[in-house]
């Protein structure tokens, strides 16, 4: 597992790579983006896109662990379709090939033959990232790569993204949008419950050299199984006594707003972009839970992300199932799993959330949300 932990941070580099060279050359950012159709496309934004890094980043990291470990080739799923619409309306099938010029000439047939912004992108595809500094060497799991599969967000926040706003980001402080918020989530279960096991979290953009004004990433990661629990990140300290914080997306429900705005105090409502970055608040210390009443995250979202929570003892439960449940504590039946489609929906939606989620880091906490919003969905 070790071996597996140190490739998925290595690829996860190399997608963070990818992300930036596809924001630093305008025009080539210009051509990457398409709009979603279809039963792909999510419904909560009314412009959702589709970029070609995404597809690129997802793809390249499917080819690596692949090659690394066969066994998981047919268990790699991700957030995009890897077919790809050029400017003649032929659909091409983005896939990473062996050699650096082979995946340039691909790329340049989705790029109406622009072969500059081509062989930039298969450069930074095919380019070895700086070594990963990650203490990893002493992590023994049980596990073998057969009983795996993988979910990947290339690019989490899409719409933060492409708008592109810089932060200056200060420790302990939530900035609720801008570039930071688009992170690369790589997140591993097991395939016979769907349990959350690793995941590995990218943040390209956390860091902008003011003398060279390029960007600098940052990685978090976390395994959790049986009695296994490590996470990069140190379980943030409580504060003295004080309320709960929640992040929220800003359309959350006003009835969902105002029960925890009794629980709170509207002071610690807080408003963040992208569910990956929210959950990642929550695992930071920036807020101590994250609620969402709707549907609207799918698997690729808190796959890699849950497993950091469990590492530091908290999770992510289904809401509609935990104020269902008699205990309203999470246990098997109220943690999201991921191995599971709902067979009942189409397109992306076979693999959402339905039942809203809370990312938490404290079984009391958790108690404390489900007091105030039982009755109320």
């Amino acid at each position: 597992m070790a071996d597996l932990l140190r490739l998925l941070l290595r690829v996860a580099e190399k997608a963070a790579n990818v992300a930036r060279v596809c924001r630093q050359e305008a025009p080539l950012f210009q051509l990457l983006v398409q709009e979603k159709t279809g039963d792909d496309k999510n419904k909560k934004f009314v412009q959702d896109f589709k970029t070609l890094a995404d597809v690129v980043i997802q793809e390249m990291i499917r080819h690596d662990v692949g090659v690394q470990f066969p066994e998981m080739a047919d268990f790699i799923h991700g957030e995009e379709s890897n077919k790809f619409e050029n400017g003649l309306g032929e659909s091409v099938t983005v896939t990473v090939c062996s050699t650096e010029e082979e995946t340039a000439a691909l790329l340049a047939s989705v790029l109406d033959g622009d072969k500059t912004a081509a062989s930039l992108l298969a450069g930074a595809i095919h380019q070895d990232p700086a070594t990963i500094d990650a203490n990893t060497d002493g992590l023994r799991v049980p596990l073998s790569p057969s009983e795996l599969g993988i979910w990947i967000d290339p690019i989490d926040a899409t719409s933060q993204y492409i708008e592109g706003r810089e932060e200056v980001l200060e420790e302990g402080h939530l900035f609720p949008s801008g570039l930071h918020c688009a992170l690369v989530l790589i997140g591993v279960y097991l395939r016979s419950t769907g349990e959350p096991v690793m995941g590995v979290i990218n943040q390209p953009f956390n860091y902008k050299d003011p003398a060279s004004g390029r960007w600098r990433g940052k990685h978090f990661w976390g395994v959790s199984y049986g009695s296994v629990n490590v996470c990069s990140e140190s379980r943030p300290k409580d504060g003295p006594g004080g309320r709960l914080s929640v992040v929220l997306s800003s359309s959350e429900k006003l009835v969902v707003k105002e029960a925890l705005t009794s629980l709170c105090g509207p002071d610690k409502l807080m408003y963040a972009s992208g569910a990956g970055f929210k959950i990642l608040c929550v695992i930071q210390g920036l807020a101590d839970v994250y609620v969402l009443s709707e549907g609207s995250t799918f698997k690729w979202d808190s796959c890699a992300p849950h497993v950091l929570l469990r590492a530091l003892g908290g999770g992510v439960v289904d809401l509609a199932k935990c104020l269902q449940s008699s205990s309203g504590e999470p246990d098997q039946q109220t943690e999201l799993t991921y191995h599971q489609p709902y067979t009942e929906c189409k397109g992306a939606d076979r693999w959402a959330n339905h039942g809203g989620l809370v990312a938490y880091r404290d079984c009391s906490q958790l108690h404390s949300i489900m007091g105030v919003l039982k009755g109320k969905l």
